[in-house]
């Protein structure tokens, strides 16, 4: 069984996709990118734009009744890994306190919108 899970409090899908899915004691979270879901806008920078990636995670888990120390796994596509140490900043900083997440990051060529970061994450009820 399989069940989506939506907030207005994260960017709405723009696709034909879930903003999650819980599958059993899972949640898989979309990759989520730095759209402030009130204003529509995305900050500058990569420290911002990491800080809103994780805001928007942080806002579906709690949709699901979950915290950031549910999450067991992401995967960070960055358009430069030069990016790379100021992401990891605002990473470690939000898992602060967890069990720091398995983790990929990966350069990704263009990401939707021309952001800078994007993150999927997979948590655990």
């Amino acid at each position: 069984m399989k069940e989506a899970v939506f907030t207005d409090q994260a960017p709405a899908a723009i696709g034909p996709y879930s903003q999650a899915v819980r599958a059993g004691e899972l949640l898989f979270i979309s990759g989520q990118i730095p759209v402030d879901p009130a204003a529509g806008t995305i900050p500058e920078g990569i420290a911002a734009q990491t800080r809103q990636s994780l805001r928007n995670i942080k806002a579906i888990l709690a949709q699901a009744g979950l915290d950031p120390s549910s999450v067991v796994k992401t995967t960070v596509f960055l358009r430069s890994m030069e990016d790379f140490a100021a992401m990891n900043q605002e990473y470690a900083e939000f898992f602060q306190g967890t069990v720091y997440p398995a983790r990929s990051a990966v350069e990704a060529a263009r990401l939707p919108k021309d952001v800078l970061v994007e993150i999927e994450t997979i948590a655990h009820f």
